[in-house]
């Protein structure tokens, strides 16, 4: 079993925003998978399905980024999975627009979804793929540009990066983290 999920705020205006990456791609997983996210439960939205033979878990936290933590903390309890089930899908800084990193472990970097996964988790090793939305110019505000809407030149690169999202996570299931980590990177 293997429980994704993407992060994100809920709402209409930051559907299109740099933070809400994580809930593109877990929406096209949903749209490549035929998966219904519209369960409620947990404080999120979810929809289960099978991809490969193996039973597959999507869930779109509804506590806005910041209280993730507490979305993926109940679906665990429910679902309980081994923490190597665990993919998440979130917007990245540190990594230029369209690009991916596959990760196992690290600190949060000023992310506060990411934050509030370690606090609940009581860990900072789990499965991750980051997706690079890009910093801000020099002296922009940080906040600003990940509640922004993506401009109209960076629509292509996001597309690109969240098309790969299902060749990413079928290959998890396939081979593994790690290989897919080679893979990807």
């Amino acid at each position: 079993m293997k429980l994704i999920i993407g992060l994100g705020n809920p709402g209409k205006e930051y559907e299109m925003t740099r933070h809400n990456i994580g809930w593109m791609a877990l929406d096209r997983l949903a749209k490549e998978w035929n998966i219904d996210v519209t369960k409620s439960k947990y404080r999120a939205l979810y929809g289960e399905g099978t991809v490969k033979g193996e039973k597959v878990v999507l869930l779109k936290p509804m506590t806005y980024m910041n209280l993730s933590g507490e979305s993926l903390s109940q679906a665990m309890q429910w679902y309980k999975p081994d923490l190597k089930d665990i993919v998440v899908l979130y917007d990245d800084m540190d990594i230029p627009l369209g690009k991916l990193r596959l990760r196992t472990k690290g600190s949060p970097g000023g992310h506060n979804g990411i934050k509030s996964l370690v606090q609940h988790l009581g860990t900072q090793e789990f499965n991750r793929v980051r997706m690079g939305i890009g910093r801000p110019h020099p002296g922009s505000d940080v906040i600003k540009h990940v509640l922004t809407n993506f401009r109209k030149e960076e629509v292509e690169d996001v597309e690109n990066a969240v098309s790969k999202i299902g060749d990413v996570i079928e290959c998890i299931i396939d081979q593994g983290f790690l290989i897919a980590m080679n893979r990807f990177n």
